[in-house]
């Protein structure tokens, strides 16, 4: 196997196993460890131990209160009772064919989804919102939405919301998100 076919295999490997060992790498490409650590060089692949602390940091937690396929968007980050993150794409499935503005329910469900994704508990519903829309948003734009939890008190949380396009704020506010069994929603500021 020539070099640049080993080294564009090693790519391929480490990003399905990132634990691998040089050991191991060069044991499968039939090279000596010094040649599996010079390519990594070359390649500005970190070793074992960088590239296992690498995938802990962007371990994200699981979905609890919904089915990951309820959340709209795609989730970047989440982690549960303190943040979330995601992004949608905005395709003339989300707009309205007349003049291409984004329906102001997709907007809303993205962040509502979101805040109920970050909740920490088996079920959650939307106990209230505070939402300001600052601007349309068109066909082919990418909407980056992010929740972040501000405080919690029997079963609700309080959530920012925000979401931009391009680093332009679009929608900002709070959403209020409670434990399904949750038995009083009121006074919860």
């Amino acid at each position: 196997m020539r070099k640049s076919e080993r080294r564009l295999a090693l790519v391929r490997m480490l990003t399905e196993n990132p634990f691998a060992t040089d050991e191991k790498l060069a044991e499968t490409f039939g090279v000596s460890v010094a040649t599996i650590r010079l390519d990594r060089q070359a390649l500005n692949i970190p070793e074992v131990r960088e590239r296992i602390r690498r995938v802990a940091a962007d371990r994200q937690d699981e979905v609890r209160a919904l089915d990951a396929h309820d959340v709209v968007g795609r989730i970047v980050r989440l982690e549960l009772n303190r943040l979330g993150i995601s992004e949608l794409p905005i395709t003339s499935l989300h707009v309205f064919a007349r003049n291409g503005i984004v329906r102001g329910h997709v907007l809303f469900a993205q962040v509502n989804s979101l805040a109920m994704a970050v909740m920490d508990e088996d079920s959650a519903v939307t106990a209230k919102t505070e939402l300001r829309f600052y601007r349309p948003v068109r066909l082919g734009e990418t909407l980056r939405a992010r929740v972040d939890v501000m405080a919690r008190h029997a079963g609700i949380l309080k959530c920012r919301a925000h979401t931009e396009v391009d680093g332009e704020t679009v929608l900002d506010g709070w959403i209020w998100v409670a434990r399904a069994s949750a038995r009083t929603w009121e006074g919860q500021d």
